[in-house]
């Protein structure tokens, strides 16, 4: 008999997954829009795209204003009312002739009786939020650099901001996101050549997003 020395057995082989240190999406956003109103509108696509990222940082080149990307909002002041406080004939109104209201929102006959409405069920999908001022968008940081209009001058200014926004040495995974491009849009011009310039000069990839299209319509005679 010949002796054999001892083996020990080891164990289980166990793969383990090679780290590639790549991402699957953008870790932060540095986005460029006209206004607010880019963002507050409803289905806005800049509202949807920074509500899907961790943090952005978007720069609002001006204030409401004139210009495609700077449409006023709408807004009525309450300055614009007479001042019923100097009414000298109030109206007494009888509560016997006032109808109730119904602050349970239940759905009665009365709710919808002689109206022929129906409120409408909910859509689904939802759409993505539009946030009043940035607010409701978590991790959304707004950063406003109050120019009166956007101009040719104003695309030196555009890439100083996004310049200190994106960081000297930008961490891993900074996305540009920008308008679509429109040649016949002078002032949303100036804001895709900005990001075009501070993607180029990082190394940064660019994003865009659908604008607010205003359409003309044709008056009648």
């Amino acid at each position: 008999m010949t002796a054999v020395p001892e083996m020990r057995v080891s164990g289980p082989v166990v793969a383990l997954p090679a780290r590639t240190g790549l991402r699957t999406g953008p870790a932060r956003i540095v986005a460029v829009a006209g206004s607010i109103t880019e963002l507050t509108r409803p289905e806005s696509d800049l509202a949807r795209i920074l509500d899907s990222v961790g943090v952005a940082d978007l720069l609002v080149a001006c204030e409401d204003g004139p210009g495609p990307l700077c449409a006023p909002t709408p807004l009525f002041s309450y300055l614009d009312y007479p001042d019923y406080d100097d009414d000298p004939d109030p109206v007494d109104v009888d509560p016997v002739d006032v109808d109730p209201v119904d602050l349970d929102y239940d759905e009665d006959e009365d709710d919808q009786g002689g109206t022929g409405w129906t409120a409408p069920e909910p859509r689904e999908p939802v759409e993505p939020m539009a946030a009043r001022d940035g607010d409701e968008l978590p991790g959304v940081r707004l950063h406003r650099l109050g120019l009166p209009q956007l101009s040719a001058s104003s695309e030196d200014d555009l890439v100083a901001a996004m310049s200190e926004l994106v960081g000297f040495d930008p961490e891993p995974g900074v996305y540009c996101l920008a308008p679509i491009t429109a040649p016949d849009d002078a002032a949303r011009s100036v804001l895709v050549r900005a990001a075009e310039r501070i993607a180029q000069v990082y190394g940064l990839p660019l994003l865009r997003y659908r604008c607010l299209e205003l359409a003309v319509v044709p008056g009648e005679g």
